[in-house]
């Protein structure tokens, strides 16, 4: 099964091609995916990657972690799951006068 890894602390010139190709050194990547700013287009300094197994993921964090790509130390770990958007359209907010 696929393991989805979180890569932080990337440079906003580093390309999806070349996270492929770093992470590839330790498997079979399934995708790799920089995640960009719907406004400004441009990069948000994270991303993620999807490694063939949980061995490879393994092997692809201890690879990495902490290393040098374009230029910056890239954080690499396993990626925790996103947790629910609170549903509604008040931000938060659940109404009442207090004052």
């Amino acid at each position: 099964m696929a393991k989805k890894l979180y890569v932080g602390n990337l440079s906003y010139n580093t390309t999806e091609d070349s996270l492929r190709n770093l992470f590839s050194q330790y498997g079979s990547v399934a995708s790799a995916k920089i995640i960009f700013d719907r406004e400004s287009g441009n990069s948000k300094g994270f991303g993620f990657v999807e490694m063939g197994t949980d061995e490879e993921a393994g092997a692809a964090i201890a690879g990495t972690n902490g290393n040098d790509l374009d230029g910056r130390q890239i954080r690499v770990n396993e990626a925790m799951d996103k947790p629910p958007r609170r549903s509604g359209s008040n931000g938060g907010y659940s109404g009442g006068n207090n004052w």
